[in-house]
């Protein structure tokens, strides 16, 4: 009796495991057949296409500056990576080893940031970006998502170094090192994971990121990929040319997955290092 209820939870369990990879995999499985396809072929349903083509590849690169749409999500998103977990991993530092007054409440006040809708925020934006000279241009896009992805990184590397052991800096101390060189030199090697894992979910939120770069963009040399791919246009409305959307969402979304599958293991190891207790 004991031997069937294991094997009957073991069969549900593989089966539930099956049924969310269909149904988190499946969409971009299609968006990858729908991109091979064109004409009235878009509207049959083939798991696997006949004749496939590239041709909504070819398309979508010829009749559009995507190549440069490309390299304006990865400059900016890159960049407003790179700045949010230098600015958040000395904050970190602050927020988590340093006791003064307010700490609570600075880093409340630091998540609550990441609360107000991007619309709220929208206009104020919009007066500072024209005011600093910046509207159109890849730096303030940067500017403008560090709104985004500078709370949420402080939050999570001072929840992390949060956890570290206390003799670490105290050794450090110590042997005369300053607070500098104890993030450098102590806590930054120890920390991989977790600014791996907090890494790449800010990069995520500033490549799919949509509102700012819509606004604050004009030129198509200047747009990222995601307003690239909503202003993609046939020759009405009831004629979208679905193949070379579907195509830049497989662009779009490959390197993401190549990212997640390189730093798959320090991803899991950042997401469970709050395990390690001081």
């Amino acid at each position: 009796m004991i031997g069937a209820r294991r094997l009957f939870g073991r069969i549900f369990f593989y089966i539930l495991i099956a049924v969310i990879i269909v149904y988190t995999v499946f969409p971009f499985y299609w968006a990858i057949v729908s991109s091979l396809k064109t004409g009235t072929s878009l509207f049959t349903v083939e798991f696997i296409p006949r004749h496939p083509t590239f041709e909504n590849y070819v398309a979508l690169f010829k009749e559009q500056p995507f190549a440069y749409n490309i390299l304006n999500s990865l400059i900016v998103a890159a960049s407003a990576t790179i700045i949010s977990l230098f600015l958040a991993l000395t904050a970190a530092y602050a927020l988590s080893r340093i006791r003064f007054r307010g700490r609570s409440a600075m880093l409340f006040g630091i998540l609550s940031v990441s609360m107000f809708p991007q619309i709220a925020v929208l206009s104020g934006m919009f007066e500072l970006i024209r005011l600093l000279g910046l509207y159109d241009t890849l730096i303030g896009l940067v500017l403008c998502y560090l709104i985004l992805t500078l709370p949420f990184t402080v939050w999570v590397l001072t929840s992390f170094m949060r956890e570290l052991p206390r003799e670490l800096e105290e050794a450090a101390i110590v042997d005369g090192a300053k607070p500098w060189r104890i993030l450098t030199r102590v806590f930054l090697p120890v920390m991989g994971p977790a600014l791996a894992a907090t890494g790449l979910l800010a990069f995520i939120v500033a490549w799919n990121e949509f509102l700012f770069a819509l606004t604050f963009t004009l030129s198509n040399e200047h747009r990222t990929v995601p307003v690239a791919i909503a202003l993609i246009t046939g020759a009405s409305a009831y004629e979208l040319p679905w193949g070379r959307i579907m195509a830049a969402s497989v662009i779009v979304t490959v390197p993401l997955i190549l990212l997640v599958l390189i730093l798959q293991r320090r991803i899991v190891s950042g997401l469970t290092a709050g395990a390690v207790k001081g």
